[in-house]
């Protein structure tokens, strides 16, 4: 118990292959939900949790979320069945993503022994979450291994060990869209997302791009952003994060999340508390979010930042927005563009980076709660269980660590101020 005290102590200071169950009816996302990000040391590497999180917060649109991260490295699905009560206790999650399978697939061809257990664990994460009153459970499909990166040249059984653990990986896929049918919740086909991107990937780009991590299953940010994708479908996010008219002969005018602080014709400013969600690094490494956006329909389903130009003369128009110049046809601005895929630096880059900063301070401080204390409470003997005194203290620092989660993220949220940014349109022959 000492052990853990002073663990305390140092945590404090420091397309189709993507249909989703539609729920057109009623938005998933809620004001005011607690969204809980769980899976294994994939959603622990804390990229794609970052990236769900920071969507959520500046793009999505809907008010005062909050977010958990509850990856652990190595966990199948019985491991966060068994902690799950006593883990999510201080957070209280009304919304869940689950991210197994990888794992639980033992790394060998698939067999009904696997499939068995797999479906009885995911069962009892899914019952256990209800218990605690979750309202939506977006299970998730485990991920995928890389076709060059995972044991390359080597067999699993008859076959070359990526096509076996994918086929395997496969099959839980379709257990976990099983189990989201019967408990009507979502499905998020993480698998097929990141299967058909990396073939289109690394046709594109070589055989020496991976998608899926260089040990061929931990993926890098590139593989991330396409979970994130996939999370942020089955959580039914709108992707329409605003609509900007520009007048070359009147004013212009924008939707919702986007203040008009001065418009007059040919150009327009805004102040954005609503952001297009930005992408980093270099546009071919591993490394970067942006270089796997070409192989992805991110843009398009969940980055649309349109702008539509009325009035225009000319066959063409040359569109300025920030620090950057772009020239279109006149049909395609009356069509409208989509600012967020078409320019690859924005004015919204740097607050984006200074968010998503902030998440990761906040999530790794999640981490070092959940696995260095919380989650140790439920193995207490009985004899301390029973220590009333004991308990109180126990009760009053785990409120403290939620305490501190709950300030980093209000740290987190001020980093959503309005962006002011121009974008002005000039007539071309």
């Amino acid at each position: 118990m000492l052990c853990r005290l002073l663990a305390v102590l140092l945590v404090l200071g420091c397309h189709c292959w993507l249909a989703q169950h539609c729920f057109a009816a009623e938005p998933i996302l809620k004001s005011g939900d607690r969204v809980a990000i769980v899976g294994d040391s994939i959603t622990e590497q804390k990229l794609y949790s970052k990236y769900v999180e920071a969507y959520l917060l500046a793009c999505s649109g809907v008010p005062d979320l909050t977010v958990f991260q509850y990856g652990w490295s190595g966990e199948r699905a019985n491991g966060f069945a068994d902690r799950l009560e006593n883990d999510c206790a201080g957070f209280k999650p009304t919304v869940v993503t689950l991210c197994y399978g990888m794992n639980d697939g033992s790394y060998q061809p698939y067999n009904d022994q696997i499939g068995s257990t797999y479906e009885a664990n995911m069962r009892r994460v899914l019952s256990g979450l209800t218990k605690i009153g979750v309202r939506t459970i977006v299970v998730g499909s485990p991920g995928a291994v890389d076709q060059n990166f995972f044991r390359p040249g080597t067999m699993m059984g008859d076959r070359p060990s990526h096509v076996a653990y994918n086929d395997n990986l496969a099959h839980l896929r379709d257990i976990g869209k099983k189990l989201a049918d019967e408990n009507k919740q979502p499905f998020a086909n993480v698998h097929d997302a990141m299967v058909e991107t990396m073939k289109k990937a690394q046709e594109a780009l070589g055989s020496t791009y991976p998608v899926c991590g260089g040990d061929g299953f931990h993926p890098g940010p590139n593989g991330q952003l396409i979970m994130a994708y996939a999370f942020l479908k089955g959580l039914g996010v709108d992707g329409n994060i605003g609509e900007v008219t520009v007048d070359m002969k009147d004013k212009g005018t924008a939707s919702a999340g986007h203040k008009v602080t001065d418009a007059k014709p040919a150009s327009i400013t805004l102040e954005s508390t609503r952001w297009p969600f930005c992408f980093d690094g270099d546009s071919k490494s591993p490394a970067s979010t942006r270089s796997i956006v070409p192989f992805l329909p991110f843009n398009q389903d969940l980055n649309r930042l349109t702008l539509k130009v009325t009035g225009l003369d000319t066959p063409k128009g040359v569109v300025t927005w920030g620090a950057k110049t772009k020239e279109f046809t006149k049909e395609q601005l009356a069509a409208g563009i989509n600012l967020a895929a078409e320019f690859d630096a924005t004015p919204f880059d740097a607050p984006f980076a200074a968010l998503v900063d902030a998440i990761a301070t906040k999530q790794d401080f999640e981490t070092g709660i959940i696995k260095q204390f919380i989650t140790e409470i439920r193995n207490d003997p009985a004899s301390v269980k029973s220590d009333t005194e004991f308990q109180a203290a126990l009760k009053a620092i785990v409120a403290r660590l939620h305490a501190r989660q709950v300030a980093l993220g209000a740290a987190a949220r001020e980093k959503l101020v309005p962006v002011k940014h121009t974008i002005t349109v000039a007539q071309l022959p």
